[in-house]
């Protein structure tokens, strides 16, 4: 629990010391970076599945829009212009940070302090504010407490409701809600997703191709005009979520001959899901419902289906096979991960032949694999387990390809194995220092490798030799190519039987860009731009990369967007920092239609790529975690110094911003220099660093002791201490945040 005396300045919707639990992207981890490829389980991700292209456009909750910046949409702000007093601030933002505020008659709440004392290793820890933890959410007196928190928050930022609801308006605005995903062929549908003006919940649907079951083509456009196919509506969301307080989709898997579709379901918002099959023809439930599941699930053939179950820390742990015409207690268990510290992973290859599962910890990772062919058969490991030893797999041909990352191979290499004998599998890319193999997938006749070099994605394209020849070599590699200095960029959905290869393009200032790329003549055509309404114009804005030199010498890349005719770039402008640095996660500059409206009143954003994440290779993390975890910090650090030495921002308006592990990287540099930052914005932010990871009952504990340490150990419990949030508030740093 963050002091009360700093309450007001981390201005996120949670203090406790605990992660955050997310069901969405918008908005979550951060103020518009999205992650290269999905981290599955850490603070501040939690498992969601196609991402990018079909995620449905939400409108943000107006609790969400809470940061003060005020005037009106044609005036500066407090923020932006300074009046006389204070490090530049005005009477009222000076008010409000001391406690108090000029008309209004507020009790500033004041939790009550109930000592509590834990000592290890001769080392004595006190938090008066302990006993606000409460893990039923019941607790009459936190309740209460905590209405009170938000009922002067309330009336804290009275005044700013008023410009709160522009920005709502706004920010909505932009948002084009009836849209459509690019429809992506399958077997001899289109299947695409639909958003409808004023619906919260999207549709799943499909028509029939013209043509059957074909590889089809960048130049294909489904038709839906007359003449068109009938639309099927798989699933409307919405109808189901009238029926709910809450729900969420988490996966919609169609069977292997097209006839019916497994979807996961939440009710509760607590991440435990509900498995349903369908009947796309009459629409009806198939079979016997599943409880207790994750939101994967996986098809065998067209009447068998895997899913996992969860421990009572919410560990995936335990793959299941299920029978449609059995119920739940009749279904077999086929893997069982005893390891606390792993996490299962369920998926299927490109070409849909095997099932795979992956069992992954932060340092060791595993695959085991199952031909569909034979849905009643048993798992089979591709490789043997070893402990730092990371394995992924795709799939083509006759073949496996297997990234494989060790402590000599770092960066991981690329090896080729016939599925037959996989005894001496064949290097096809070997290690590089500066160059990480993120990711491979593959096709009937290709493969794309998508590598992370100088902190930028690449994706390069390799055509496999002819059908029967041995695969022991790639040839020259096709690159696509990109056009800004900073960017993003994802692989979406692609039919395996096809030579298109579909990506995401993004940046700063571009819109997500979906692209067919053909992997035979290196053409790609466009698809679909995501629509940004209220007179949008790229050409506005410029986005760039810089590097801060870190206090070891280390170069930190950083990302910036900023409105041209607006900035001046001379030290006056304000300036929002984002970070995160955590869980080898890539921060990639995209665009964000909500961060136009703090654009468009003369701010800079700034994207600090630290040490912690992976954009620069794995050493790039395993340099940010651990007993090195304060590089993160201190990284931070040295690029605020950067951008106020390079005049993109003043020194006096400059905001910080983090989520969850990101809300401790806030935490940890406000309690390393306060008086660097104006505003800090930290979002459910894990600031008790030391009591959380001592504590093997809260989910995700036991399995993140990698990442942090477990301070059972002393070096560990002491090195956590020295930067943990709530250990390092000093009466001196309450002092200086008053006065701010």
């Amino acid at each position: 629990m963050l002091a009360p005396c700093i309450r007001k300045h981390f201005a996120g919707p949670g203090l406790a010391g605990t992660r955050g639990v997310y069901g969405g992207i918008e908005g979550n981890l951060r103020l518009g970076e999205l992650p290269q490829s999905p981290p599955w389980h850490c603070r501040g991700f939690h498992g969601f599945n196609s991402w990018i292209e079909n995620r449905s456009l939400i409108s943000l909750p107006r609790r969400q829009l809470g940061v003060k910046v005020g005037g009106s949409r044609a005036g500066a702000s407090q923020f932006l212009k300074p009046e006389s007093g204070g490090r530049g601030l005005s009477r009222k933002v000076q008010a409000r940070a001391s406690g108090e505020m000029v008309g209004v008659d507020v009790k500033v709440p004041k939790a009550k302090k109930v000592p509590h004392v834990t000592e290890m290793f001769g080392h004595v820890r006190e938090n008066n504010y302990y006993w606000l933890r409460d893990d039923s959410r019941k607790e009459p007196e936190i309740l209460e407490y905590l209405k009170s928190e938000n009922d002067y928050t309330e009336a804290m930022t009275a005044d700013t409701k008023a410009f709160q609801e522009e920005l709502y308006k706004e920010m909505r605005g932009r948002i084009q809600e009836a849209d459509t995903s690019v429809p992506l062929r399958k077997g001899a549908f289109f299947y695409y997703k639909r958003d409808l003006e004023g619906k919260q919940y999207p549709q799943h649907c499909r028509r029939a191709t013209p043509d059957g079951e074909r590889p089809g083509s960048v130049e294909e456009v489904m038709e839906s005009g007359d003449g068109a196919a009938v639309e099927t509506v798989l699933l409307d969301e919405n109808a189901v979520a009238e029926k709910h307080s809450f729900y969420l989709v988490g996966t919609v898997k169609v069977s292997p001959n097209h006839k019916l579709f497994a979807v996961t379901e939440d009710f509760t918002g607590n991440e435990i899901f509900t498995l349903r099959v369908v009947d796309i023809e009459t629409g009806l439930d198939v079979g016997t419902k599943i409880t207790g599941a994750t939101d994967q699930v996986e098809w065998g053939d067209d009447n068998t289906l895997y899913y996992l179950i969860q421990d009572e820390t919410q560990r995936p742990y335990k793959v299941w096979r299920h029978n449609l015409q059995s119920d739940q207690s009749s279904d077999t268990c086929i893997y069982h991960e005893k390891d606390v510290e792993h996490w299962l992973d369920l998926g299927s290859s490109e070409s849909d032949k095997y099932l795979l599962v992956t069992s992954a910890s932060k340092i060791t990772q595993f695959v085991l694999f199952l031909d569909k062919k034979n849905p009643d058969g048993e798992l089979e490991y591709l490789s043997p387990r070893v402990d730092g030893v990371d394995i992924s797999v795709a799939h083509a041909r006759n073949h496996f390809f297997i990234t494989r990352r060790s402590e000599e191979t770092y960066n991981s290499e690329l090896l080729v194995s016939p599925i037959e004998d996989r005894s001496a599998p064949v290097v096809l890319l070997p290690h590089r220092p500066s160059v990480k193999l993120q990711s491979v997938s593959t096709s009937k006749d290709h493969i794309v490798v998508q590598e992370r070099e100088n902190g930028l994605v690449t994706l390069t394209v390799y055509m496999l030799p002819p059908v029967g020849e041995p695969i022991t070599s790639l040839g020259e590699g096709r690159k696509v190519e990109f056009p800004e200095p900073t960017y993003s960029v994802w692989q979406a959905a692609s039919q395996y039987d096809s030579s298109v290869m579909r990506y995401v393009y993004s940046s700063l200032t571009t819109p997500p860009t979906v692209y067919d790329y053909d992997m035979n003549t290196g053409v790609s055509v466009l698809k679909k731009v995501q629509a940004v309404l209220g007179g949008f114009d790229s050409t506005k804005y410029v986005t760039n990369r810089e590097w801060a030199t870190a206090d070891d010498g280390t170069q930190i890349p950083i990302s910036l967007v900023y409105r041209k005719d607006l900035v001046k770039l001379d030290g006056s402008d304000p300036l929002l920092l984002y970070g995160y640095g955590s869980y080898e996660i890539c921060i990639d500059p995209d665009f964000q239609s909500k961060r136009l409206s703090l654009l468009d009143r003369g701010l800079v954003f700034a994207i600090a790529h630290v040490r912690g994440g992976g954009e620069m290779g794995r050493k790039w993390y395993e340099s940010g975690k651990l007993l090195c975890k304060k590089n993160t910090f201190t990284d931070f650090i040295s690029c605020a110094e950067f951008l106020i030495e390079k005049k993109y921002g003043c020194k006096d308006k400059i905001c910080i911003n983090g989520r969850s592990a990101g809300g401790l990287l806030v935490g940890a540099v406000m309690t390393m220099r306060p008086e660097l930052f104006t505003v800090a914005v930290a979002e459910v932010p894990f600031v008790d660093v030391v009591t959380t990871m001592l504590d093997e009952s809260i989910p995700l504990t036991t399995s993140e002791w990698e990442e942090w340490g477990n301070p059972k150990k002393e070096e560990y419990y002491r090195y956590m201490v020295s930067y943990s949030p709530v250990d390092n508030v000093v009466s001196e740093m309450c002092l200086t945040l008053s006065s701010i």
